[in-house]
């Protein structure tokens, strides 16, 4: 299956969405197509053997959307020296167009200039620049931007755009409302010039009317262009509705215009040209709120874009030179000096240094790196020089990975979003007939049930000020922007606090989660061993004994023997070269250090040796208990300690529990560690549920059978062994400097080691879509009491009769409520220790 994020232009509300998402879906080869209104995004999966994107593209296109395919393509201005004539310029346009990878190339003679658009990952901009130097020419300084750039540029300017054409609107449209009303006020006298006086010269008031009318419908033509097209296709949106009410309105106005000029100057008091025009100004505020609003939604992927810097420094035969990061290649020396940016993944060759990783992790302290350890792409080096070399550059860099990981989940849906996409695609048809049904009821009652309408409006004005009301207030946009705008900042929030959610029903899922099961090893845990207790017997000095340990371990290849180099270097204890050293397997290890025989290793080695371990067998049970390996150590045949090393637990596992605990989630721990080591390791972190001795295989059984108690389970992994009990949990929380493959089958991914990201994640769920069900509330909410009090049932009973103006700026307020309320989530905090008080 291939995956593919088409941009489409045109959309302005739910039905537009539920539109394309069912066009698309009809596709033979479509597996699976969802719409981001937002984001104005369609993320479709599809057999390629079956169907191809050109299909889908046309498909959409024919609905009357533009849709454009995500650029891969990254676009360049290269200016060339020594063109003399247009054949120079045809001449470097066929070389560099005969380089694989080039998609398209202009070459201007009068500026001189290349504009190229090319796939990096198939051909270098060095290679571009070769061509044209191999056709004879110079290639001189570049210029670059890429698709994100392009997009956001794009939207800049559509926000632009539509804040002018409120502006022209709103410059023509309020005083056509002056006119309009001033007139008309009994209770207050307001400025009005005489020549204009509609009872005097009625058929000059209604011409200024209609002359200051025609720059708003022009300014606001998309929404006759769009919205009486979709209604011919027979899929109205929210666009009709405005159209249709509006044209309404101008066509009912245009004909007591044509009245009054016909002497029935009575009919001058039967003019709404102002109801468009504030209509369409008060819509186009609307939009140009919303535009600014979704831009703000997926500022956490453009602050992911940003991240990366624009050039890197390579060493090319032996020569520092700064070169565009596109050209950056896989095996390139990258000398980084402090300050700068780390451009692409590699490892570290040469020097040291410390690298704020804070951008992709969230960790707050820099990361010390030397030679041999792995460097990321938009990390910060912030003292020392390094040369690494780069392993992964382009679309493969860990930042690159997680910005198509978010954007993945930001096109995902929520199984919450299913009743309010469902309602949008009758939603506008319904409307439209309830606009009808109200409007011909109103004109019949008006008529025949002697109804008294409101003084000075004749039956057929009521009945046209109910139909436009009706119209004007429906809003389906709401409904189409109350789940995909709350999941963008919550995935985007939670990108931004170093986790990764995979999608909508990940996110929605989490917030049910009532059991968490832990991996003990390497999650709850450091997942290597290290020295925690150093005993003695009397006499002997403790960083003595594990300063001729360390000495005697430093030839062993086992794990307990290197974590106790480890603790005696982290001591900072110099340690001698020993001499005569000879690995027992499954015991321990003995060697001569200067001039004492020193053993080292289990009970079992100091039995056979003789040697008795009387003095220090209270001790040594106790640490047993604790989850503890005792390593007993002799000096010439005496006991003289014990150096315990166990898997130590991470600083932040108790906390993360307790703040679990406070959630009101059950927390479990499995391993195949044995039942004491496992329920010692448990009682640290405060865990009551152990599943100990469970074989790697038979970890996802566990889950299972927690699931068929009827929890809602979530597993934390890291390791290979994890990724099946990760697939099979309703959550899979993977930490992200674990296995790849438990990533891979993960729900959520978390970049740091912290486990307080785990109490986060869920607390993120939760906040998210309690936003989700407050959106979907007030949409819903503000639809079904606003189209009865526009159908004129408050009127019904004594009460007020809405004007179509008002009824066009609440519907305006409504999408951008939803969208102000999505954006609180951007204020949502992680849960720190600290703050749970551990």
């Amino acid at each position: 299956m291939d995956r593919q994020i088409l941009s489409v232009k045109g959309m302005t509300c739910a039905a537009c969405a539920q539109r394309i998402e069912k066009t698309v879906r009809k596709l033979a080869g479509i597996e699976q197509a969802n719409v981001n209104l937002a984001s104005e995004k369609l993320f479709v999966e599809y057999d390629a053997a079956s169907l191809t994107l050109p299909a889908i593209k046309a498909a959409v296109t024919k609905i009357g959307y533009e849709v454009e395919e995500k650029s891969e393509y990254s676009r360049i201005t290269i200016p060339i020296g020594g063109m003399t004539c247009a054949a120079c310029a045809q001449r470097s346009e066929k070389a560099i167009r005969k380089l694989d990878g080039v998609a398209s190339v202009a070459v201007n003679f009068a500026t001189e200039k290349a504009t190229i658009a090319y796939d990096p990952a198939k051909v270098r901009v060095s290679a571009i620049k070769a061509a044209i130097e191999k056709a004879g020419y110079q290639a001189l300084e570049i210029s670059k931007t890429d698709a994100g750039d392009e997009d956001r540029a794009r939207k800049q300017k559509e926000i632009r755009t539509l804040w002018t054409k409120f502006t022209v609107a709103a410059v023509f449209s309020l005083p056509l409302l002056y006119i309009a009303m001033a007139p008309m006020q009994t209770w207050v006298s307001l400025p009005f010039p005489n020549a204009l006086a509609p009872m005097k010269y009625p058929l000059i008031y209604a011409l200024l009317q209609l002359l200051l009318v025609i720059p708003v419908i022009g300014v606001g033509h998309k929404f006759y262009t769009i919205g009486f097209k979709a209604l011919i296709q027979r899929s109205p949106n929210m666009d009709s509705l405005i159209a249709v009410g509006t044209t309404a309105a101008v066509l009912y106005s245009a004909w007591n215009t044509w009245q009054i000029a016909h002497g029935r100057f009575s009919a001058v008091g039967s003019l709404y040209f102002e109801t468009a025009g504030v209509i369409i100004t008060l819509i186009l505020l609307g939009k140009s709120l919303e535009a600014v609003s979704k831009g703000r939604t997926g500022e956490a992927i453009k602050k992911l874009m940003g991240l990366a810097p624009k050039t890197a420094i390579v060493l090319q035969d032996g020569a520092e030179k700064e070169i565009p990061i596109d050209e950056v290649e896989t095996g390139d020396v990258v000398v980084v000096k402090p300050g700068a940016k780390i451009p692409v993944d590699g490892t570290v060759l040469e020097g040291r240094t410390a690298i704020d990783e804070a951008m992709l992790t969230g960790e707050s302290m820099p990361v010390d790196k030397k030679a041999g350890d792995p460097v990321y792409a938009a990390t910060l080096n912030t003292n020392g020089v390094i040369q690494f070399r780069a392993d992964k550059v382009g679309s493969d860099t860990a930042l690159a990975q997680i910005i198509k990981l978010v954007e993945d989940a930001q096109g995902s849906k929520a199984p919450i979003a299913q009743l309010a996409d469902i309602v949008s695609g009758y939603f506008v048809p319904i409307v439209c007939a309830i606009a009808a049904v109200a409007g011909l009821a109103w004109f019949l009652a008006a008529n025949y049930a002697e109804i008294q309408l409101p003084i000075g409006k004749s039956d057929t004005e009521f009945a046209l000020t109910i139909f436009i009301s009706v119209l004007v207030i429906a809003c389906p946009c709401a409904l189409g922007l109350a789940t995909p705008t709350a999941i963008m900042v919550g995935t985007g929030k939670g990108a931004e606090n170093g986790i990764l959610i995979k999608g909508g029903e990940a996110l929605e899922t989490a917030h049910k989660i009532n059991t968490i099961v832990f991996d003990k090893t390497g999650t709850l845990t450091e997942g290597k061993p290290a020295v925690t207790d150093v005993l003695t017997v009397a006499g002997i000095d403790a960083d003595a004994l594990l300063q001729a340990a360390a000495a005697a371990e430093k030839g062993s290849e086992h794990p307990l023997g290197q974590a106790i180099v480890h603790g005696a270097e982290d001591k900072g204890l110099t340690l001698v070269k020993a001499e005569q050293f000879v690995a027992i397997t499954g015991r321990g290890i003995e060697a001569l250090v200067n001039g004492t025989a020193i053993l080292a290793g289990n009970r079992q080695l100091m039995d056979e040796r003789g040697i008795s371990l009387s003095a220090l067998e209270e001790a040594s049970d106790r640490l047993a208990l604790e989850g503890k390996t005792p390593m007993y150590i002799a000096f010439d045949g005496q006991l003289v300690g014990i150096v315990a090393v166990a898997d130590v637990v991470k600083p932040s596992s108790r906390a993360a529990i307790a703040s679990l605990h406070s959630m009101g989630v059950e927390v479990a721990m499995i391993t195949g560690d044995n039942r004491k080591t496992a329920a010692a390791i448990a009682k640290l972190v405060g865990i009551n549920r152990v599943l100990a001795e469970v074989l790697p295989q038979d970890k996802s059984d566990e889950v299972k059978k927690l699931q068929a108690e009827g929890r809602k389970v979530a597993m934390v992994g890291d390791g290979i062994n994890d990724a099946p009990a990760l697939a099979q949990a309703d959550i899979g929380i993977a930490i992200g400097s674990g296995a790849d493959v438990a990533m891979e089958s993960a729900d959520i991914v978390l970049m740091r080691s912290d486990l307080m990201d785990v109490p986060t994640a869920l607390q993120l769920s939760k906040r998210t879509i309690r936003n989700i069900k407050q959106n979907l509330f007030w949409a819903f909410g503000y639809n079904v009491v606003g189209i009865p009090i526009a159908a004129g049932v408050l009127f019904l009973f004594g009460g007020p009769l809405l004007n179509p103006i008002f009824a066009a700026a609440a519907m305006s307020l409504s999408s951008v409520s939803v969208l102000t309320n999505a954006l609180r989530l951007k204020r949502f905090k992680a849960i720190r220790q600290e703050r749970v008080g551990i």
